[in-house]
Protein backbone atom coordinates (compact mmCIF):
# COMPACT_ATOMS: atom_id res chain seq x y z
CA UNK A 1 0.00 0.00 0.00
CA UNK A 2 1.14 3.57 -0.82
CA UNK A 3 4.45 2.44 -2.26
CA UNK A 4 4.27 4.72 -5.36
CA UNK A 5 7.25 5.28 -7.62
CA UNK A 6 9.35 6.35 -4.67
CA UNK A 7 11.69 3.40 -5.16
CA UNK A 8 12.80 4.85 -8.51
CA UNK A 9 16.44 5.98 -7.97
CA UNK A 10 15.84 8.96 -10.28
CA UNK A 11 13.55 10.39 -7.62
CA UNK A 12 16.20 10.00 -4.93
CA UNK A 13 18.53 12.67 -6.30
CA UNK A 14 20.59 14.51 -3.75
CA UNK A 15 20.99 17.64 -5.84
CA UNK A 16 21.11 20.84 -3.84
CA UNK A 17 17.64 22.31 -3.49
CA UNK A 18 15.82 24.92 -1.45
CA UNK A 19 12.50 23.20 -1.99
CA UNK A 20 11.00 21.27 0.90
CA UNK A 21 8.63 19.68 -1.61
CA UNK A 22 11.60 18.20 -3.48
CA UNK A 23 13.14 16.99 -0.24
CA UNK A 24 9.94 15.12 0.55
CA UNK A 25 9.34 13.85 -3.00
CA UNK A 26 9.96 10.24 -1.94
CA UNK A 27 6.95 10.37 0.37
CA UNK A 28 4.67 12.68 -1.60
CA UNK A 29 1.77 10.22 -1.60
CA UNK A 30 2.30 9.37 2.06
CA UNK A 31 2.21 13.05 2.99
CA UNK A 32 -1.01 13.45 1.02
CA UNK A 33 -2.45 10.55 3.03
CA UNK A 34 -1.17 12.27 6.17
CA UNK A 35 -3.03 15.48 5.30
CA UNK A 36 -6.24 13.53 4.74
CA UNK A 37 -5.85 11.70 8.06
CA UNK A 38 -4.96 14.93 9.87
CA UNK A 39 -8.20 16.48 8.66
CA UNK A 40 -10.17 13.39 9.66
CA UNK A 41 -8.69 13.17 13.14
CA UNK A 42 -9.02 16.86 13.95
CA UNK A 43 -12.71 16.83 13.05
CA UNK A 44 -15.12 16.85 15.98
CA UNK A 45 -18.82 16.72 16.71
CA UNK A 46 -18.24 19.75 18.95
CA UNK A 47 -18.73 22.70 16.55
CA UNK A 48 -16.14 24.98 18.16
CA UNK A 49 -13.45 22.29 18.12
CA UNK A 50 -14.29 21.52 14.49
CA UNK A 51 -14.05 25.21 13.57
CA UNK A 52 -10.69 25.70 15.26
CA UNK A 53 -9.48 22.38 13.87
CA UNK A 54 -10.18 23.52 10.31
CA UNK A 55 -8.38 26.78 11.02
CA UNK A 56 -5.35 24.95 12.39
CA UNK A 57 -5.22 22.56 9.43
CA UNK A 58 -5.59 25.35 6.88
CA UNK A 59 -2.64 27.12 8.51
CA UNK A 60 -0.37 24.39 7.17
CA UNK A 61 3.18 24.08 8.45
CA UNK A 62 6.54 22.66 7.39
CA UNK A 63 5.41 19.06 8.16
CA UNK A 64 9.04 18.15 8.82
CA UNK A 65 8.16 16.05 11.87
CA UNK A 66 5.73 13.69 10.13
CA UNK A 67 8.10 13.58 7.16
CA UNK A 68 10.93 12.43 9.43
CA UNK A 69 8.75 9.66 10.83
CA UNK A 70 7.65 8.51 7.37
CA UNK A 71 11.14 8.57 5.85
CA UNK A 72 12.59 6.72 8.84
CA UNK A 73 9.88 4.07 8.58
CA UNK A 74 10.88 3.37 4.95
CA UNK A 75 14.60 2.83 5.62
CA UNK A 76 14.29 -0.97 5.67
CA UNK A 77 11.89 -1.35 2.77
CA UNK A 78 8.67 -1.87 4.68
CA UNK A 79 5.58 -0.26 3.13
CA UNK A 80 3.84 2.59 4.88
CA UNK A 81 0.70 1.38 6.64
CA UNK A 82 -2.36 3.27 7.93
CA UNK A 83 -0.89 2.92 11.44
CA UNK A 84 2.26 4.72 10.32
CA UNK A 85 0.17 7.54 8.85
CA UNK A 86 -1.83 7.84 12.07
CA UNK A 87 1.34 8.06 14.16
CA UNK A 88 2.63 10.78 11.84
CA UNK A 89 -0.58 12.65 12.68
CA UNK A 90 0.03 11.99 16.38
CA UNK A 91 3.42 13.73 16.36
CA UNK A 92 2.02 16.67 14.39
CA UNK A 93 -0.88 16.99 16.85
CA UNK A 94 1.61 17.10 19.73
CA UNK A 95 3.66 19.72 17.88
CA UNK A 96 0.54 21.77 17.13
CA UNK A 97 -0.58 21.59 20.77
CA UNK A 98 2.76 22.99 21.89
CA UNK A 99 2.47 25.87 19.40
CA UNK A 100 -1.06 26.67 20.56
CA UNK A 101 0.02 26.73 24.20
CA UNK A 102 3.24 28.64 23.42
CA UNK A 103 1.26 31.39 21.70
CA UNK A 104 -0.85 31.84 24.84
CA UNK A 105 2.24 32.02 27.06
CA UNK A 106 3.98 34.46 24.70
CA UNK A 107 0.87 36.53 23.96
CA UNK A 108 1.59 35.97 20.26
CA UNK A 109 -0.81 37.60 17.82
CA UNK A 110 0.48 35.92 14.65
CA UNK A 111 1.32 32.35 13.66
CA UNK A 112 2.14 31.18 10.14
CA UNK A 113 1.30 34.52 8.61
CA UNK A 114 -2.18 34.95 10.10
CA UNK A 115 -3.84 35.57 13.49
CA UNK A 116 -2.90 32.96 16.08
CA UNK A 117 -5.61 30.78 17.59
CA UNK A 118 -5.51 32.75 20.84
CA UNK A 119 -5.80 36.04 18.93
CA UNK A 120 -9.01 34.79 17.28
CA UNK A 121 -10.65 32.79 20.05
CA UNK A 122 -9.05 34.07 23.26
CA UNK A 123 -6.86 32.35 25.81
CA UNK A 124 -9.53 30.33 27.62
CA UNK A 125 -10.74 28.55 24.51
CA UNK A 126 -7.23 28.19 23.12
CA UNK A 127 -5.74 26.51 26.19
CA UNK A 128 -8.55 23.95 26.09
CA UNK A 129 -8.00 23.41 22.36
CA UNK A 130 -4.34 22.71 23.08
CA UNK A 131 -5.38 20.24 25.77
CA UNK A 132 -7.78 18.58 23.33
CA UNK A 133 -5.00 18.18 20.76
CA UNK A 134 -2.77 16.49 23.35
CA UNK A 135 -5.54 14.15 24.47
CA UNK A 136 -6.56 13.32 20.91
CA UNK A 137 -2.92 12.58 20.05
CA UNK A 138 -2.59 10.11 22.90
CA UNK A 139 -5.98 8.59 22.17
CA UNK A 140 -4.76 7.82 18.65
CA UNK A 141 -1.44 6.52 19.95
CA UNK A 142 -3.20 4.20 22.41
CA UNK A 143 -5.14 2.66 19.54
CA UNK A 144 -1.85 1.34 18.14
CA UNK A 145 -1.31 -0.78 21.29
CA UNK A 146 2.46 -0.26 21.31
CA UNK A 147 3.87 0.36 24.77
CA UNK A 148 7.27 1.06 23.23
CA UNK A 149 5.90 3.91 21.14
CA UNK A 150 3.74 5.20 24.01
CA UNK A 151 6.82 5.28 26.20
CA UNK A 152 8.63 7.44 23.65
CA UNK A 153 5.67 9.82 23.30
CA UNK A 154 4.97 10.25 27.01
CA UNK A 155 8.65 10.79 27.78
CA UNK A 156 9.17 13.49 25.18
CA UNK A 157 5.88 15.25 26.01
CA UNK A 158 6.98 15.49 29.64
CA UNK A 159 10.37 16.86 28.58
CA UNK A 160 8.73 19.43 26.30
CA UNK A 161 6.55 20.68 29.15
CA UNK A 162 9.55 20.80 31.47
CA UNK A 163 11.43 22.79 28.84
CA UNK A 164 8.68 25.39 28.71
CA UNK A 165 8.69 25.70 32.51
CA UNK A 166 12.48 26.00 32.64
CA UNK A 167 12.35 28.70 29.97
CA UNK A 168 9.72 30.67 31.89
CA UNK A 169 12.12 30.72 34.83
CA UNK A 170 14.71 32.47 32.66
CA UNK A 171 12.55 35.12 30.96
CA UNK A 172 14.54 38.35 31.01
CA UNK A 173 17.65 36.58 32.34
CA UNK A 174 20.52 38.53 30.81
CA UNK A 175 23.09 36.01 31.98
CA UNK A 176 21.44 32.71 31.07
CA UNK A 177 24.21 30.21 30.34
CA UNK A 178 24.78 28.42 27.08
CA UNK A 179 24.24 25.13 28.90
CA UNK A 180 20.80 26.18 30.14
CA UNK A 181 19.90 27.55 26.71
CA UNK A 182 20.72 24.22 25.06
CA UNK A 183 18.78 22.34 27.71
CA UNK A 184 15.68 24.42 26.98
CA UNK A 185 16.19 24.14 23.21
CA UNK A 186 16.54 20.38 23.28
CA UNK A 187 13.60 19.83 25.59
CA UNK A 188 11.29 22.12 23.63
CA UNK A 189 12.33 21.14 20.10
CA UNK A 190 14.93 18.43 19.67
CA UNK A 191 13.27 15.69 21.71
CA UNK A 192 10.23 15.69 19.41
CA UNK A 193 12.46 15.43 16.33
CA UNK A 194 14.20 12.54 18.07
CA UNK A 195 10.88 10.83 18.79
CA UNK A 196 9.77 11.15 15.15
CA UNK A 197 12.89 9.45 13.83
CA UNK A 198 12.87 6.80 16.57
CA UNK A 199 9.20 5.91 16.12
CA UNK A 200 9.77 5.66 12.37
CA UNK A 201 12.61 3.25 13.10
CA UNK A 202 10.44 1.14 15.41
CA UNK A 203 7.74 0.90 12.75
CA UNK A 204 10.28 0.18 10.01
CA UNK A 205 12.01 -2.68 11.81
CA UNK A 206 15.19 -1.04 13.07
CA UNK A 207 17.64 -3.01 15.18
CA UNK A 208 18.38 -1.63 18.68
CA UNK A 209 21.58 -0.06 17.32
CA UNK A 210 19.76 1.53 14.38
CA UNK A 211 16.95 2.73 16.63
CA UNK A 212 19.47 4.44 18.89
CA UNK A 213 21.16 6.01 15.86
CA UNK A 214 17.85 7.44 14.64
CA UNK A 215 17.08 8.79 18.10
CA UNK A 216 20.43 10.58 18.13
CA UNK A 217 19.96 11.73 14.53
CA UNK A 218 16.70 13.39 15.52
CA UNK A 219 18.25 15.05 18.59
CA UNK A 220 21.09 16.55 16.58
CA UNK A 221 18.79 17.54 13.71
CA UNK A 222 16.28 19.19 16.04
CA UNK A 223 19.05 21.10 17.77
CA UNK A 224 20.39 22.37 14.43
CA UNK A 225 16.87 23.24 13.32
CA UNK A 226 16.17 25.39 16.38
CA UNK A 227 19.57 27.07 16.24
CA UNK A 228 18.77 28.21 12.71
CA UNK A 229 15.30 29.32 13.82
CA UNK A 230 17.00 31.47 16.46
CA UNK A 231 19.27 33.04 13.84
CA UNK A 232 16.37 33.61 11.45
CA UNK A 233 14.45 35.37 14.21
CA UNK A 234 16.97 38.18 13.78
CA UNK A 235 17.78 38.14 10.07
CA UNK A 236 14.57 37.02 8.31
CA UNK A 237 11.54 39.21 7.66
CA UNK A 238 8.03 38.93 9.08
CA UNK A 239 6.64 37.39 5.91
CA UNK A 240 9.23 34.61 5.78
CA UNK A 241 8.74 33.79 9.46
CA UNK A 242 4.96 34.07 9.46
CA UNK A 243 5.24 36.14 12.66
CA UNK A 244 7.04 39.32 13.77
CA UNK A 245 10.81 39.09 13.44
CA UNK A 246 12.93 39.71 16.52
CA UNK A 247 10.25 38.31 18.80
CA UNK A 248 12.47 36.16 21.01
CA UNK A 249 14.37 38.98 22.67
CA UNK A 250 11.24 41.13 22.75
CA UNK A 251 9.64 38.35 24.81
CA UNK A 252 12.64 38.19 27.14
CA UNK A 253 14.20 35.03 25.67
CA UNK A 254 17.94 35.14 25.06
CA UNK A 255 18.98 32.82 22.25
CA UNK A 256 22.48 31.78 21.24
CA UNK A 257 23.42 34.84 19.13
CA UNK A 258 22.59 37.19 22.03
CA UNK A 259 24.13 34.87 24.64
CA UNK A 260 27.38 34.94 22.64
CA UNK A 261 27.22 38.74 22.54
CA UNK A 262 26.60 38.98 26.29
CA UNK A 263 29.49 36.61 26.99
CA UNK A 264 31.84 39.14 25.41
CA UNK A 265 30.98 41.51 28.25
CA UNK A 266 31.19 44.73 26.24
CA UNK A 267 29.28 47.31 28.37
CA UNK A 268 27.64 49.13 25.44
CA UNK A 269 26.40 45.82 24.02
CA UNK A 270 25.06 44.72 27.40
CA UNK A 271 23.15 48.00 27.63
CA UNK A 272 21.61 47.42 24.20
CA UNK A 273 20.31 44.01 25.26
CA UNK A 274 19.12 45.36 28.62
CA UNK A 275 17.20 48.11 26.83
CA UNK A 276 15.28 45.66 24.64
CA UNK A 277 14.52 43.43 27.63
CA UNK A 278 13.33 46.39 29.71
CA UNK A 279 11.21 47.90 26.93
CA UNK A 280 9.84 44.62 25.65
CA UNK A 281 10.33 46.14 22.23
CA UNK A 282 12.87 47.70 19.89
CA UNK A 283 12.38 51.31 20.96
CA UNK A 284 15.65 52.68 22.30
CA UNK A 285 17.53 50.06 20.27
CA UNK A 286 16.21 49.04 16.86
CA UNK A 287 16.34 45.47 15.64
CA UNK A 288 18.52 46.61 12.74
CA UNK A 289 21.04 48.14 15.16
CA UNK A 290 21.19 44.96 17.23
CA UNK A 291 21.52 42.76 14.15
CA UNK A 292 24.38 44.94 12.90
CA UNK A 293 26.21 44.38 16.20
CA UNK A 294 25.51 40.64 16.17
CA UNK A 295 26.90 40.44 12.64
CA UNK A 296 29.93 42.62 13.37
CA UNK A 297 30.81 40.56 16.46
CA UNK A 298 30.43 37.29 14.57
CA UNK A 299 27.64 36.04 16.84
CA UNK A 300 25.25 35.12 14.03
CA UNK A 301 28.03 33.37 12.12
CA UNK A 302 29.05 31.40 15.21
CA UNK A 303 25.46 30.32 15.84
CA UNK A 304 25.24 29.11 12.24
CA UNK A 305 28.51 27.22 12.66
CA UNK A 306 27.10 25.55 15.77
CA UNK A 307 24.00 24.55 13.80
CA UNK A 308 26.17 23.18 11.00
CA UNK A 309 28.13 21.07 13.50
CA UNK A 310 24.92 19.55 14.86
CA UNK A 311 23.66 18.87 11.34
CA UNK A 312 26.91 17.05 10.56
CA UNK A 313 26.52 14.97 13.71
CA UNK A 314 23.00 14.10 12.59
CA UNK A 315 24.30 12.91 9.22
CA UNK A 316 27.02 10.85 10.90
CA UNK A 317 24.38 8.97 12.89
CA UNK A 318 22.89 7.65 9.65
CA UNK A 319 26.03 5.68 8.76
CA UNK A 320 24.82 2.63 10.71
CA UNK A 321 21.81 2.40 8.37
CA UNK A 322 22.17 0.72 4.98
CA UNK A 323 22.34 3.11 2.01
CA UNK A 324 19.01 3.86 0.35
CA UNK A 325 17.16 6.79 -1.21
CA UNK A 326 15.42 7.28 2.15
CA UNK A 327 18.70 7.54 4.04
CA UNK A 328 19.89 10.02 1.42
CA UNK A 329 16.73 12.08 1.98
CA UNK A 330 17.31 12.17 5.75
CA UNK A 331 20.91 13.18 5.15
CA UNK A 332 19.83 15.95 2.78
CA UNK A 333 17.30 17.22 5.34
CA UNK A 334 20.18 17.72 7.77
CA UNK A 335 22.00 19.82 5.16
CA UNK A 336 18.86 21.75 4.22
CA UNK A 337 18.12 22.54 7.87
CA UNK A 338 21.20 24.76 7.98
CA UNK A 339 20.71 26.28 4.51
CA UNK A 340 17.04 27.21 4.83
CA UNK A 341 15.75 30.77 5.00
CA UNK A 342 12.31 30.02 6.48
Amino acid sequence: MMQQGADNPERATRAKTSSAAELFALIREELAAFEHEFARQIASEVPLIAEIGRYVKDGGGKRIRPALLLLSARLWGRPITPSTIRLAVVVEFIHTATLVHDDIIDGAAMRRGRPSVNARWGNQITVLMGDWLYMRAFEMALEERSFEILDVLTRITRKMTEGELIQLGHIGDLFITRERYFEILQRKTAYLFSACAEIGGILGGASPLEQHALREYGMHLGTAFQLIDDVLDFVADDESLGKPAGNDLREGKLTLPVILLVERGEPKHLEMVRAVLADGDYQRVTRQELVAVLEAEGCLARAREEARAYAQRASACLRVVAPSPYRDALDRIAEFTVERTW
